[in-house]
This record gives C-alpha cells, sequence and structure tokens, in this order.
C-alpha cells in the first residue's frame, strides 16, 4: 500500500490512512506501507536548500529532502500502535534499498528484504519511507519526483507482493482529464503500455519509473482513492470497484480502441529552416541538444522540390526551450540553417489505446476530427498505440472533447 503526500497531509488523514491499512490486516493480510512526505514538506525542504547556498552538495541535498518521509512513516507507525497494530517505520537503508549514486535522482538497484520477509511474516506491518534508498558510499540518496510511486513497486517485487495499491487524491485512472471533459469515466483496467504512455505524456496519477517497473517485474497496480471512509471500500481482491488496475494486456477482455487522451502542456516548438540536406545535418542538430541533456520528441523533416535544402521541425520541454535556442545557436555554423523559429503556445495531445495494433482508420479518425473543428496540425508522430499531434494551445479543449467523442469515450 502506498500513499501519496496528499494522503498523509495532517494528523487526521494519516489516522485515516492508518484505518485502510487496519482493513487489510484485519482480513488477515500481510501489509507492507510506503508513505510520501507530508504535502508541500519536500518543496519546504528543497526551498531551504536553496536559500542556504544556490549551489549546494548534492549530497547534504538529499540528506535533507529525504527526512519528510522519515517523519511520515514514524507518525504512521505510532498511529497504527495506538489503534493496536504491530508496526515500525524502516528508513530507505535500514531495508536496504540499495540505489547508484546519483544523488537527487538515483536509480535503485537492489533490496535486502530478508528481514522485512520476517517481521511481515510475523504479522508486523511495515511503513517504509518511500522516495530513499542508500547510495554505494553509504549515504543517502533520493529517487527524484514521484519516487515514492518508485520505491512502492519496487518494494512490491522483491517481496513478490499480490499486488501494489497506490492509494492518491484520486479514485483511479481517467479516459482524460475530467476537468477538461465531464463525462470522462474511470477506467477499470489500463495495460502496463497504456499507463506508461499517458503517464509520460503528463497524467499525474503515477510516476513513469513506476510503471516501467511495474511492466518489467509484472506487478500488478491497483490506482486507488484514500479519501473515501476506509471501512466502505473493498478488500484487495480481483475485482474491486472503486479505482483502476493496471496489468499485462493478456488480462484485459475487452480491448479498445482507444483507451484514452492525454494533453501535455509542457511543449514548445523549434524549426530550422532552410537547412543544407546532406548526410550529417541531423546529427550536426541533435547531438548538441542531447549534449545539453535536452529530450526531443517529435521530429519532421520536409525536403525542398530541388532537393537541396530541407526544414527540421521538433518539440523539445517547454523548460528547456530557452536553452535549446542558444544551443542551436551556437551550433549554427555546424548546422548551416538560415532561419531560426520557435513557439511555445503549443500543446501535444495524443490518442493512446493497445486496440490500435489491431484496428485500422484510427489516424484518420483523429484528422477528420480535427479538420472538422477547425484546428491545424503542426506536426504528428506515431508508434503502436499511441497517436501525437502537436497544435495551437488555445485549441486544447475543443481537441481534446472532440477527440473523446469521436472514439465513443464519452460512453465507456
Amino acid at each position: 500500500m502506498k500513499f501519496g503526500g496528499t494522503s498523509v497531509a495532517d494528523l487526521d488523514r494519516i489516522r485515516n490512512v492508518a484505518r485502510h491499512v487496519k482493513r487489510e490486516v484485519d482480513a488477515g493480510n500481510e501489509v507492507a506501507v510506503v508513505v510520501s512526505a507530508m504535502a508541500g514538506k519536500t518543496n519546504e525542504l528543497v526551498r531551504l536548500c536553496r536559500e542556504a547556498a544556490p549551489l549546494h552538495d548534492a549530497r547534504e541535498y538529499d540528506a535533507i529532502v529525504s527526512s519528510g518521509e522519515q517523519v511520515t512513516s514514524g507518525l504512521l507507525a505510532i498511529v497504527l500502535q495506538s489503534m493496536g497494530i504491530d508496526a515500525r517505520s524502516w528508513l530507505g537503508w535500514q531495508i536496504a534499498l540499495h540505489t547508484d549514486e546519483a544523488h537527487g535522482s538515483a536509480r535503485i538497484q537492489s533490496i535486502e528484504c530478508d528481514m522485512l520477509r520476517q517481521r511481515l511474516a510475523a504479522g508486523q506491518v511495515a511503513v517504509v519511507a518511500g522516495f530513499q534508498g542508500l547510495g554505494p558510499n553509504n549515504r543517502v540518496t533520493t529517487l527524484g519526483r514521484g519516487g515514492s510511486d518508485t520505491s512502492a513497486v519496487a518494494l512490491a517485487a522483491a517481496i513478490e507482493a499480490d499486488r501494489c495499491d497506490i492509494y492518491t487524491d484520486v479514485d483511479g485512472v481517467y479516459t482524460t482529464d475530467p476537468r477538461i471533459v465531464p463525462k470522462a469515466t474511470r477506467l477499470d483496467r489500463v495495460s502496463y503500455e497504456e499507463m506508461l504512455e499517458l503517464a509520460s505524456l503528463g497524467a499525474k496519477v503515477l510516476q513513469v519509473r513506476s510503471v516501467e517497473l511495474a511492466m518489467v517485474h509484472s506487478v500488478p497496480v491497483f490506482v486507488r482513492s484514500s479519501f473515501g471512509d476506509p471501512d466502505a471500500q473493498g478488500l484487495s481482491g480481483a475485482n474491486l470497484p472503486d479505482g483502476t488496475l493496471i496489468c499485462d494486456e493478456e488480462e484485459i477482455v475487452e480491448k479498445q480502441n482507444v483507451t484514452g487522451i492525454a494533453a501535455s502542456k509542457d511543449e514548445a516548438q523549434i524549426s530550422l529552416r532552410n537547412v543544407p540536406d546532406k548526410p550529417g545535418v541531423a546529427a550536426s542538430v541533435f547531438v548538441p541538444l542531447a549534449e545539453a541533456h535536452i529530450n526531443v520528441d517529435m521530429i519532421v523533416q520536409t525536403i525542398s522540390a530541388d532537393g537541396s535544402t530541407a526544414d527540421i521541425t521538433f518539440t523539445v520541454p517547454a523548460t528547456d526551450y530557452d536553452r535549446s535556442l542558444s544551443v542551436l545557436e551556437s551550433a549554427s555554423a555546424d548546422i548551416g540553417f538560415q532561419l531560426l523559429e520557435g513557439a511555445e503556445d503549443v500543446v501535444k495531445i495524443s490518442i493512446v489505446g493497445v486496440g490500435m495494433r489491431s484496428h485500422a482508420g484510427v489516424a484518420a479518425e483523429a484528422f477528420r476530427a480535427l479538420a472538422d473543428k477547425g484546428i491545424n496540425i503542426r506536426a504528428i508522430t506515431t508508434s503502436e498505440i499511441k497517436i501525437s499531434v502537436l497544435i495551437d494551445s488555445a485549441y486544447t479543449e475543443l481537441a481534446v472533447r472532440s477527440l473523446h467523442s469521436v472514439y465513443g469515450l464519452d460512453d465507456v
């Protein structure tokens, strides 16, 4: 069971979390719990680090920001004990959850869980501080934003849990953002691949790395709300009615052509005009960006009528827009472009569904629906289960609603 920051924001909510845990314990389940820091606590600790010194030691940064989860795990253990439940808190180094030494964004390498298994088998609830691990130099490391999800899935895989329940402030994964489309509906089941696409496209329900881990280790993940009455929610069973199960595609009986529509606003478009069309020109554009650790997403290249020049258009994260322009300007002599253009008022709309593999015409429906609404497409990329289009941000809600409707998701 994993509980995020809003679920443990104060003592009242921690007591509510304890009732969720008690429900599972009373049903005879062995329970491990992973907790985040209280809502806003990590941001406060990050701010203090930056105020102390803008260029601070990353090792000390991790020692500081990991303390939020330590507080939460201890408080939940105390509350559980007050309810008559045998519980103890565990920090990342006590398990131990071993990571590499990339402080601030460490990756899990192994988990020693023999002692944890023994305590669980003896009926003790393990309350584990998420987001943190132990580096090769015996220093505390943190896993990056959303790292508690990763901690939970990795721990579930290590102890071979029946399932990893992610409790959050929403009651599952929806066909799209309900704030944009009121008719959006909660999905009963979503495949790992679909969830990976949706998470990478900005769906905030699960962190991307946690979905990757779940897929690699075949850990069923159930997304459910922590804010309902714990006594009214179902137990950890195979067919829970109050959330979304993330699982293997084979476990989904009826596959929709399209499962969901996602909108990613963290996009910026860059276009290089009249670039010489010759071998190596693409490398001269994208190698400097890669060396600056800038991720490039959608790429479109068009060749001029005489074949001598080309226009190259691509997208980068909006946060890297200015830096990308600077990198390209510095490399202009090698690239040889005549004009560098950019736009930040764009959004990427993506259509996701494993059913696309076996159904033709999914892309055509999207293009027709957008054309009918007068929405111009700037760029297109596709994969086996995803179609993404770049459009003007002013048309975000219209595009999402139109696509949600054209694929029949209003009636799911």
